[in-house]
């Protein structure tokens, strides 16, 4: 029978996640993960393996996380135009500390992993493409309820959404002109959602 852990794992890997999500994987040293969630290797290695399991956990929990997040908004408004702009809203002028200091953990990876490392390539590669399908969703929502023509190609402009936002959120980590992505983030809607 397996032993109970004398820890929450759930609480370890948030702040495994929190790590390195602010510092990125290379920066992060395993001094760094025992001192953030107070356990000593050997239990972080018995709970999630070596640090490239650990991170590649985190990731995972950010990426579920993340679309989660991404799919409460684009359900809340009447409209395909209103969800994605509260989207873009909120990629672009979110309050979340995590959010503005960090950037998005999932585009960090693909900047500082996903080049040469194919399980990271993979993991970022399939995030991209269940953010797609959750524009896609919305978006034959919006066909259906007669807000798009019939004749709209959902997929084609969602993949062109999902780059968008993923394109503004690298920007951002710039501190770029308020009023610059405010125009980008509007002709960008106003073209792909009529």
């Amino acid at each position: 029978m397996a032993r109970k852990r004398g820890f929450d794992e759930e609480h370890v890997l948030q702040q495994v996640m929190n790590l390195f999500w602010h510092k990125g994987y290379e920066a992060t040293s395993m001094s760094d993960l025992t001192t953030a969630t107070g356990l000593q290797k050997p239990s972080l290695y018995a709970a999630f393996g070596d640090k490239q399991a650990l991170f590649e956990a985190a990731l995972r929990r950010y990426n579920h996380q993340h679309a989660q997040r991404i799919d409460r908004l684009l359900q809340q408004d009447k409209t395909a135009r209103q969800s994605f702009e509260r989207l873009f809203e909120y990629v672009t002028q979110s309050d979340d500390q995590h959010q503005t200091e960090y950037g998005c953990f999932c585009i960090n990876t693909m900047v500082e992993l996903a080049p040469h490392d194919e399980r990271f390539a993979v993991l970022t590669r399939e995030h991209q493409m269940y953010l797609s399908a959750l524009f896609t969703r919305r978006l034959e929502r919006a066909i259906v309820e007669k807000e798009l023509n019939p004749d709209y190609d959902a997929q084609a402009h969602a993949q062109t959404l999902v780059t968008g936002m993923l394109g503004l959120t690298v920007m951002l980590k710039t501190n770029p002109d308020p009023m610059f992505i405010h125009a980008t983030t509007t002709v960008l809607l106003s073209s792909l959602i009529p």
